[in-house]
C-alpha cells in the first residue's frame, strides 16, 4: 500500500463517528410555492423567474439581526430537503429523466433527489425582504424549483465573483438545455387564473412538465398550480390546455 493511500485511510478512520454523534440539521424555514405536488415543478432553479415564492422562518430564527446585510445581495443559495423523496436506502446509479428515463448515470453526476442524503441546492433571486409583524423576516424570492412547504436547512448569499463560472463544462446535461413548447391556452380558461400568476403558469407549461419518457399524444396531463388543476395534452410541439379546474 502506498504512503498516500495509507494516509487517506488513516484520515478516513478518524472521520468515522458513532451513529449517535452525527450532527442533525435543523430546519430553519419552509418555502411557500404554488406547487402542492412535484408534477410541474421546474427541473432546475432559475429557469422560470416568473415563479414567486416566500420563505417563512421558524420562530427561533426570526431575529432581524440574522438578516442584516442580506438585502445587498440579488441572489441567494438555498440548502433544502427533498422531503417527499426520502428513502431508507440509496442506489449508486439513477436514471435522469432528461435522458429519457432509460439511461443510467452515477448519482453523484446527477441532481436526482434519491441520494445518500436527501439534500437539494438551489440558486434563487432575492426580490425583497419583508419584515412581517407576526412572521418576522420573510424572504420574497423568484425562480425556485421546490414544492410548497419544502423544509430549508440554510441560506447563503450568492457571490458572483466566486459562484459564477460561465466557462464551466456541464457534462451530459450540456446538450439537454430546455426546449420550449408552443402553448395554446384558451382565453376563457387563462382568465380563471389570477392575473399575477398567468405568465408563470404559461412558462411552466412551455417548459414541458411531462416526464421525458411520457410522449403519448392522447394522454391528458394535469398540473396543480396556485389552487387550480390545469389539464392539457401535447401533440408534437404544441401543448393545448383543455380544462382548468379550481381546487
Amino acid at each position: 500500500m502506498s504512503e498516500s493511500n495509507s494516509n487517506i485511510q488513516q484520515k478516513s478512520k478518524k472521520n468515522i463517528v458513532d451513529e449517535n454523534t452525527k450532527k442533525q440539521l435543523n430546519i430553519i424555514a419552509h418555502i411557500r410555492t404554488d406547487f402542492p405536488t412535484k408534477f410541474g415543478v421546474p427541473r432546475q432553479s432559475g429557469l422560470i423567474e416568473e415563479l414567486k415564492a416566500q420563505i417563512i422562518f421558524e420562530p427561533e430564527y426570526r431575529n432581524p439581526d440574522a438578516f442584516r446585510g442580506l438585502e445587498g445581495f440579488s441572489r441567494i443559495w438555498l440548502l433544502w430537503e427533498f422531503s417527499k423523496a426520502i428513502r431508507d436506502t440509496w442506489a449508486p446509479m439513477v436514471k435522469p429523466p432528461r435522458l429519457g428515463g432509460n439511461k443510467r448515470m452515477g448519482v453523484f453526476a446527477t441532481r436526482s433527489p434519491f441520494r445518500p442524503n436527501s439534500i437539494g441546492l438551489s440558486s434563487v433571486k432575492l426580490e425583497h425582504i419583508e419584515y412581517h409583524s407576526e412572521l418576522g423576516p420573510v424572504l420574497h424570492v423568484a425562480g425556485a424549483d421546490m414544492m410548497d412547504n419544502t423544509p430549508i436547512y440554510d441560506i447563503k448569499p450568492y457571490i458572483p465573483y466566486t459562484d459564477s463560472h460561465p466557462d464551466a463544462v456541464g457534462g451530459f446535461a450540456d446538450p439537454l438545455r430546455s426546449y420550449s413548447l408552443d402553448v395554446v391556452f384558451p382565453e376563457e380558461m387563462l382568465h380563471m387564473i389570477p392575473e399575477e400568476k398567468r405568465k408563470a403558469i404559461q412558462f411552466v407549461l412551455a417548459s414541458d412538465p411531462r416526464p421525458s419518457y411520457q410522449k403519448d399524444p392522447n394522454r391528458r396531463y394535469g398540473v396543480e398550480f396556485a389552487g387550480f388543476d390545469v389539464r392539457f395534452t401535447v401533440q408534437q410541439n404544441t401543448l393545448t390546455v383543455c380544462e382548468v379546474v379550481k381546487l
